[in-house]
C-alpha cells in the first residue's frame, strides 16, 4: 500500500533532479533569472549556481574567462557589479563594445597613434551634467559609447576617417562630450543637434539630432548641406548616415576592420569598394573604389561630388616582355537620366605610369553629377615599352556612385494648406 501511494504522490518543484532543472535555468533570460530566486527555496538556490550567469556576462558585456580570472570574481558578482555601473544600457552595451574592441584591435598594428588619441570613458555624473547644460536628453546608445571612450583629442588623422584630393583634404575627429556640448545647436536650421564629428581643415561635422525637429527624426546622423539657393539660412538640407548612433558607428567600423576602408599612410580613408567592380585584360587588372563627398556637393542646386580611387596591377606571372606604359585614357559617363559624358585624353591626373610585372599603379580623381547617382566605364590605352609600335586597350569596369539618402529642408518645403 506505500508502495503505491509513493507511486502515485504529486510531482513537485522540490522532488525534480537538479540537472533538468539546471537546463531549463540556463535559457531562462536574466531578469527572469532573478525572478526565480523569489519563487521557492529550491529555485533560489538553483539561480544562484554560478555557470548560469557566465552566458549573461558574455552576452551582455562581453566578460571574458582571462578578465573573470583577472577580477577574482564568481560570474554572478561580475554580473552584477557590471549590471550596477552600466545596466542602463543593457540593450545597447555588447554591440558598441564589440565594435569598440574590434575596432581598436584592428587600428592598433595599422594607425597606433589614433589609437593613443582616444579617451577614458566619462563619468555618468559627466554625461548627465552635458544633458543639464544642453536642456536635451542624450540617446542611451550614445551615452554607452561615451562611458567606453570619451571621443578622442583633437589630432590628425581623425577616428572616424579622412580624404585627401589635390586641393581638398578632410579628417574627422570623434569629438568629446564636452566639445561636443559646446557646439550644440539651437539656431533654426539644425535646432537640437549635437556634433559628433569634427574636421579642423574643413569645418565640417556630423549631427546627431538628440530630439525630432524641423523634419528630422530623433536620434538620426547627417551631414548638414545648407542650401546653396535659399536665402534663409535656416535652410539647411541633410544627408543621411545613420538611423541612430549604434547604427551609424557599428556599420563604420564594420567597413574599416573588413578592410573595405583602406588604410594609407596611417589613415583611415573612406572609399567603398565592390568586390565585383574589378577587370581584367592580358596581365593587367584594374579595380575602383568610391567615396561621396558631401562636403563638396549639395541639393539645391543638384551637384554632387564623387572621388574614385583606381589600382592598376600587372600580375606577377606576366613575362618581362609585358611592361607596358599607360598613354592615355577613355571615359563614357552616364548619369541617372542617361545623358552621356565623353571625355579622352592624355595620361591620368597628369601622369604616364609604367606598369612592369607585380608592381601597382593607384591614382585618385573625382567627378561630379547633376544627379544622385551616375556611373563610370571606360578603358587605358597601353604601349608595350619593347614594342613601342604595339598599342592595346585596357578595360576600365563600370563603377556606380549614388549619394546618400537626403532629407530637403522644411523652410524651403511650401505651406500646407
Amino acid at each position: 500500500m506505500a508502495a503505491v501511494e509513493a507511486e502515485t504522490a504529486p510531482l513537485t518543484l522540490e522532488s525534480l533532479p537538479t540537472d533538468p532543472l539546471l537546463l531549463i535555468l540556463s535559457f531562462v533570460d536574466y531578469r527572469d533569472l532573478i525572478s526565480c530566486g523569489y519563487v521557492s527555496r529550491r529555485l533560489s538556490q538553483l539561480s544562484t549556481h554560478d555557470p548560469l550567469w557566465r552566458r549573461h556576462c558574455k552576452k551582455y558585456w562581453l566578460i571574458s574567462e582571462e578578465e573573470k580570472s583577472r577580477k577574482n570574481q564568481c560570474w554572478k558578482s561580475l554580473f552584477i557589479t557590471t549590471y550596477s555601473d552600466v545596466g542602463r544600457y543593457i540593450d545597447h552595451y555588447a554591440a558598441i563594445k564589440k565594435a569598440w574592441d574590434d575596432l581598436k584591435k584592428y587600428l592598433e598594428p595599422r594607425c597606433p597613434r589614433m589609437v593613443l588619441s582616444l579617451k577614458e570613458g566619462a563619468r555618468e555624473e559627466d554625461l548627465d551634467a552635458v544633458e543639464a547644460q544642453i536642456g536635451c536628453k542624450l540617446p542611451d546608445d550614445y551615452r554607452c559609447s561615451y562611458r567606453i571612450h570619451n571621443g578622442q583629442k583633437l589630432v590628425v588623422p581623425g577616428l572616424l576617417g579622412s580624404m585627401a584630393l589635390s586641393n581638398h583634404y578632410r579628417s574627422e575627429d570623434l569629438l568629446d562630450v564636452d566639445t561636443a556640448a559646446g557646439g550644440f545647436q539651437q539656431r533654426q536650421g539644425l535646432k537640437y543637434c549635437l556634433p559628433l564629428t569634427f574636421c579642423i581643415h574643413t569645418g565640417l561635422s556630423q549631427y546627431i539630432a538628440v530630439e525630432a525637429a524641423e523634419g528630422r527624426n530623433k536620434n538620426e546622423v547627417f551631414y548638414q548641406c545648407p542650401d546653396q539657393m535659399a536665402r534663409n539660412p535656416a535652410a539647411i538640407d541633410m544627408f543621411i548616415i545613420g538611423a541612430t548612433f549604434t547604427d551609424w558607428f557599428t556599420s563604420y567600423v564594420n567597413n574599416v576592420v573588413s578592410g573595405g576602408f583602406p588604410i594609407i599612410r596611417d589613415q583611415i580613408f573612406r572609399y567603398i569598394h565592390d568586390p565585383e567592380c574589378v577587370a581584367t585584360t592580358g596581365d593587367i587588372t584594374v579595380s575602383v573604389s568610391t567615396s561621396f563627398l558631401p562636403e563638396l556637393s549639395s541639393v539645391h542646386p543638384p551637384h554632387y561630388f564623387f572621388t574614385y580611387r583606381i589600382r592598376i596591377e600587372m600580375s606577377r606571372d606576366a613575362l618581362p616582355e609585358k611592361a607596358c606604359q599607360l598613354d592615355s585614357r577613355y571615359w563614357r559617363i552616364t548619369n541617372a537620366k542617361g545623358d552621356v559624358e565623353e571625355v579622352q585624353g592624355p595620361g591620368v591626373v597628369g601622369e604616364f605610369p609604367i606598369i612592369s610585372p607585380g608592381r601597382i599603379y593607384e591614382y585618385t580623381s573625382c567627378t561630379t553629377f547633376s544627379t544622385t547617382s551616375g556611373y563610370m566605364e571606360g578603358y587605358y590605352t597601353f604601349h608595350f615599352l619593347y614594342f613601342k609600335d604595339k598599342v592595346f586597350n585596357v578595360a576600365i569596369p563600370r563603377f556606380h556612385m549614388a549619394c546618400p539618402t537626403f532629407r530637403v529642408s522644411i523652410a524651403r518645403l511650401p505651406p500646407k494648406c
